[in-house]
């Protein structure tokens, strides 16, 4: 990354989209694809797209393109994938059994390392080859494992008493699926997945098509 450069936070949050398109186009067969052909992929820009990678470097060669394989590790590097960051899951209803048995947290470089849960039936089980624990292991597991982001899928009234609990244990991160807003200190670093919110947003768009 060049030094004294503000990284906007679109352009960080287009970085993941790269990602996964090249690693569509990599399973193509595809060995060097231009940015007009990665953009028309995206509906993005050649020059944003171009824009956006040049905020971390020199990447491809001009009249050539990119090297597909070369710019995934450049991109996957970049997002710290190359950590492989290992991370958790509380909660195993729905949500968390689905997200669980996620293929491709191991290819994007990240290792689920622990389930956590409070149901006396689900503790000690193994949902995709990984132990559900209780709940109040999660500390011991936490430090134990080395576990650096906390996933949260439990009910909406357990979300802040999980988040505490996920701070408690030093989580450095937390990806929120309950649909309500958590509070953690200033230097956790929180996602959060409103499934709620992107359908409503659909119903308002699909309304407004009605009407028109």
């Amino acid at each position: 990354m060049r030094d004294n450069v503000v990284i906007s936070k679109a352009t960080i949050d287009r970085l993941p989209i790269y990602m996964r398109t090249l690693r569509l186009v990599q399973e193509e067969g595809i060995e060097i694809i231009s940015s007009e052909d990665l953009g028309r992929r995206l509906a993005i820009t050649p020059e944003q797209i171009r824009k956006d990678l040049a905020s971390f470097g020199q990447f491809g060669k001009k009249g050539v393109g990119y090297y597909v394989r070369e710019l995934i590790r450049n991109i996957g590097e970049i997002l710290g994938l190359n950590r492989g960051w290992n991370i958790s899951i509380i909660g195993v209803g729905h949500l968390g059994w689905a997200l669980a048995n996620y293929p491709n947290f191991m290819s994007l470089g990240f290792n689920l390392q622990a389930i956590f849960d409070i149901d006396p039936h689900k503790v000690g089980i193994k949902v995709n080859e990984v132990e559900v624990f209780h709940l109040e292991r999660l500390q011991e597991i936490v430090t134990e494992r080395n576990i650096a982001i906390g996933i949260i899928a439990v009910p909406e009234i357990q979300a802040q008493v999980v988040t505490d609990k996920l701070v408690e244990a030093g989580i450095g991160g937390i990806w929120n699926f309950a649909p309500r807003r958590i509070y953690a200190p200033a230097h956790i670093k929180i996602i959060n997945e409103d499934l709620s919110v992107g359908l409503t947003s659909l119903s308002y768009y699909l309304t407004r098509l009605i009407k028109e």
